[in-house]
């Protein structure tokens, strides 16, 4: 359950925050309160995000639909959009003055919301598919337990999400508080636009569209192994919203717009408006404390026993690496390392499949990099993103799958040759 709720949190926190604050930049413009079709737009658009979102999911779990290529499209369209709301963000008035106000065309901030929704939902979607493991029955008390967990951890998200937007709003109300709204929202695009980049990139270079050139390979890598580092950046950067709506509710021009000009029942009305303000505002900033300490303290303290298991020894005879088949009889993973000619630790694992088929890789995989594999029960699971592997899909190339080595069996051995390791050294780098 557990897992679950920080699994969800991390899948959709990125999503709501940028919803919350696009949707604040749109909805409270100039002129937006009068303009209903906009408003219409926003809501269908957004609608057709979600719906979309539902079908990629259905179309994922029911047939071999290629996600990567769908994924390719929405990310680059999101990031074009995004580059235009930026662009958008800082056009200034006829007299070049910055007034707080900005022109956004209307249906680009409600594009690039639906893109968003679609990119991001299909994996919080397909989440409960992910909790049943083979002979296991559906809606049992671990199921159920999961389930709430994820409905949890994705409803702290979408809370975030609306303490994004209200602070949003409030902070509109006034020009300082629009400009710092109006820089944090252009932030949040920039942190997302970048994490999106790199995910665009990493699939490119996965299908050769892009060269496999080492150093911007290390550099994508390392952007997708550390993506928890966009999540805290968005975080901190929306936790400042709802701490400048705090701060003008709270501060001294608030305190004189309660000023002698309002009759009784205009200032009562007032000061109630002020402390609703005040408590969402805090509510909101205790929310975000929450979610980091979930996304840090929780998932470590979860975490704690999802460690690789030391390499296994093995016998290097000449150009090959030999090891007994009957070590793998106990269908357990089997982990190996191998020093490549510049000193890198290169490792593979092993698990025996069936009576007569092994599956052999790379510690490591195209999507996720070497961050590694451990056993969790009866899976397979990848350290960075949790997945649990299927084993008798190990050896053969797809989604987060080990990345499939070469091996052949001799008088009672496995072997796997020296050059196809020293071949994919650069992935441990």
């Amino acid at each position: 359950m557990i897992r679950a709720f920080y699994t969800a949190l991390e899948t959709s926190l990125s999503a709501a925050l940028l919803l919350g604050g696009i949707s604040a930049l749109f909805l409270g413009r100039p002129g937006a309160s009068r303009d209903r079709g906009a408003g219409r737009v926003f809501a269908l658009l957004c609608g057709a995000g979600v719906l979309s979102a539902l079908v990629i999911s259905v179309l994922r779990r029911t047939t071999a639909i290629n996600r990567g290529m769908v994924n390719a499209w929405a990310l680059g369209a999101a990031i074009g959009s995004s580059g235009m709301i930026l662009g958008s963000l800082f056009h200034h008035g006829p007299q070049g003055q910055e007034d707080g106000k900005h022109r956004l065309p209307v249906f680009l901030v409600p594009l690039y919301a639906a893109l968003l929704l679609f990119y991001s939902l299909p994996d919080l979607f397909l989440m409960p598919s992910d909790f049943v493991l083979a002979g296991q029955a559906v809606f049992s008390t671990e199921f159920l337990a999961k389930l709430c967990g994820a409905a949890a951890g994705a409803l702290a998200a979408a809370l975030a999400g609306l303490g994004v937007f209200r602070g949003g709003l409030v902070s509109g109300g006034d020009l300082r508080g629009a400009r710092l709204f109006r820089l944090c929202v252009a932030l949040l695009l920039l942190v997302n636009t970048a994490d999106q980049a790199a995910r665009l990139t990493q699939f490119l270079m996965a299908r050769r569209v892009i060269p496999l050139y080492r150093p911007l390979f290390r550099l994508v890598m390392g952007a997708v192994n550390n993506g928890a580092v966009f999540r805290f950046a968005l975080g901190g950067v929306a936790a400042l919203i709802p701490a400048a709506a705090l701060v003008l509710a709270a501060g001294p021009g608030a305190r004189a717009g309660l000023g002698a000009s309002l009759n009784p029942a205009q200032r009562r009305k007032a000061k109630e408006e002020r402390r609703r303000v005040l408590r969402q505002s805090a509510g909101c900033l205790a929310l975000f404390c929450l979610v980091f300490l979930s996304l840090t303290a929780l998932k470590a303290w979860d975490e704690r026993g999802a460690a690789l298991s030391p390499p296994e020894p093995m016998t290097v005879l000449g150009a090959e690496i030999l090891v007994p088949v009957e070590r793998f009889e106990d269908g357990r993973l089997h982990r190996f390392a191998w020093n490549a000619s510049d000193g890198t630790e290169v490792r593979f694992i092993v698990i025996k499949k069936s009576p007569s088929a092994y599956g052999v890789g790379l510690d490591a995989c195209d999507i996720c990099g070497n961050t590694g594999y451990y056993e969790r029960r009866d899976g397979v699971v990848c350290r960075l993103c949790d997945v649990v592997m299927n084993k008798s899909t190990i050896g053969f190339k797809g989604g987060c799958n080990p990345v499939p080595l070469a091996y052949r069996i001799r008088e009672g051995a496995m072997v796997v040759a020296l050059s196809d390791l020293e071949s994919e050294k650069g992935r441990f780098k």
